[in-house]
């Protein structure tokens, strides 16, 4: 039998915290083990519990996601975090990505991506919910193209 992963949940609105343990719930081999509305109290259970995978939101009060991201990576580097968020804006999942998160999930595709999203992070990949990735994949083809352009 495999090790539950450990799973802390941060979101400001609670009956969206409850439709993400309740998801997990459904599957074998996840166990929420804090649940938690902003960014400070997201660090210290972060600190505490060192938890296996940190679902987070990013419009979090007092201390926004990305910032909590950044601190959670100080004091719990091996926990994978995955945003779960309403915003679309390529800046913010960018800016998100460029915490060391794993991952980012549009609210919107959480029952069809959050899944697949834990799976590929906790098999070393990355993953962005497609309806926010295009951004990503244009602006890497324009990188390719403009490298080609120049002779290499």
């Amino acid at each position: 039998m495999r090790t539950p992963i450990r799973t802390l949940v941060v979101d400001d609105y609670a009956p969206w915290r409850g439709f993400l343990r309740c998801t997990l719930g459904k599957h074998d081999g996840f166990e929420a083990v804090a649940e938690c509305s902003d960014g400070p109290e997201a660090v210290q259970r972060a600190r505490e519990l060192q938890p296996d995978l940190i679902l987070l939101d990013i419009g979090l009060p007092t201390l926004n996601g990305i910032d909590a991201a950044r601190h959670i990576r100080e004091v719990s580097p091996g926990s994978k975090i995955l945003f779960v968020s309403q915003n679309r804006s390529p800046e913010i999942v960018e800016e998100g990505l460029s915490t060391g998160a794993d991952g980012y999930v549009v609210k919107s595709d959480a029952a069809r991506d959050l899944l697949p999203a834990i799976k590929a992070v906790f098999e070393g990949k990355r993953f962005i919910s497609a309806s926010v990735a295009g951004h990503f994949l244009m602006a890497a083809i324009m990188t390719a193209t403009q490298y080609l352009l120049q002779g290499f």
